[in-house]
This record gives structure tokens, sequence and C-alpha cells, in this order.
């Protein structure tokens, strides 16, 4: 498939086939695409959860769980046979940073704009959500709610220096209903670039 037909069919899907297992190869080469993500001082300060077993995505789901009836949108995600819980680690960037070659000594978190150990994570797992397209599955990237954060550190022994930045649901389409939110439609170029200056 062309690059340029992977960017424009991807979108998050919401509901699999539980019957099509998702090949453990196919995870791998999925998980190797994202370790080409660009990362700041060539840090690669992420870490994958993969959950395939039946019982690993249920600890997941029980722990992520706010509680009461799932919605049609959890109850269409619960049936991926893939999860990839997606995390960023700070200490990595601070310590990359400290090395000769940059000299960050001080290891002061202030020093960075922003967040890279985030945003680096963050271009990790759209490798995958292109990946996923590629090889002819679908794949949804959501977010963890920070007051759930202990639950999953509990239910997987996450160490503490880890930051769930989001998980990654994997599998093979199965009919789902299309987010309301695409009915804003997507925002013209004109709305988003500016040449020069703003």
């Amino acid at each position: 498939m062309e690059f340029a037909d992977v960017v424009h069919r991807r979108r998050m899907v919401r509901a699999y086939d539980p019957s099509r297992p998702v090949p453990h190869g196919v995870v791998d080469e999925l998980l190797e695409l994202a370790t080409h993500a660009p990362s700041a001082g060539f840090s690669q300060g992420w870490r994958f959860l993969v959950l395939q077993a039946d019982a690993q995505r249920e600890a997941f789901w029980t722990a992520t769980d706010p509680g009461g009836v799932p919605d049609p949108w959890l109850a269409g995600m619960r049936t991926a046979p893939v999860l990839i819980v997606v995390f960023s680690d700070k200490q990595i960037y601070l310590d990359r940073y400290a090395e000769p070659d940059k000299g960050w000594t001080d290891r002061d978190e202030s020093r960075w704009p922003v967040p890279y150990w985030h945003i680096d994570t963050g271009m990790a797992s759209l490798l995958i959500l292109l990946g996923a397209v590629d090889r002819g599955l679908a794949a949804c990237f959501f977010g963890i709610p920070h007051d759930l954060w202990a639950g999953l550190r509990k239910a997987f022994s996450v160490p503490d220096q880890l930051t769930p930045i989001g998980a990654i649901s994997l599998g093979y389409r199965a009919r789902d209903r299309r987010s309301p939110s695409l009915r804003r439609g997507r925002r013209p170029l004109s709305q988003v670039v500016v040449y020069g200056s703003f």
C-alpha cells in the first residue's frame, strides 16, 4: 500500500472481530516500526506493555474501569484481541542529556521547552497505528484517565518512573459506529497552515 493511502485510510476503530487473533509476529513487526520514531538525543524513552492473553486484557479492563455499565464505545473496544499500553520514561531523557555530548549534568527538567518524552512516545504510537493499516488491521489510540493509573500500575507491576501515555487496541475490524466527532469534518489547510508569519 502506498504511504499516502495508509495515512488517508487510518482512523480510530472501536470494534474488532474477537474470533481473529493477531499473529504475534505481526505485533512484533508493528513494535519494531515504533522503535524507528524520532526521539530527542536518540533517547528512545518509550516502553510498550503488550497484552494478548484473555486474562491479561481482562486485567487491563478491570484495572482501568471507572465503574458502571460499559457504553457501546467501551464494549466495542473490549473485543480487541491485542492491547498495547504505551509509556514514556522521562528519566531516560534526563540521563541522556546529562551525557558528555549534551552536558545538562544538572538533569533539570525545566531545560526542556516541552516534555519530549511524551511527544516522542506519541510519535512511536502513530507508527503503530499506521503500520496496522498497512497490514490490514484496525487500531485505536485512547487515553487512560490519571485517576486510574494506580490500578494499572498495580495490575501490571508498572515501575513508578513510567508514565502511561495511552493504549492502542489492535485487531481485525468489525462493524463499528463512526465517531460523531467526524461530522465536524477535517479542517482545511487554510485554517491550520500559515506561511511566513501569523
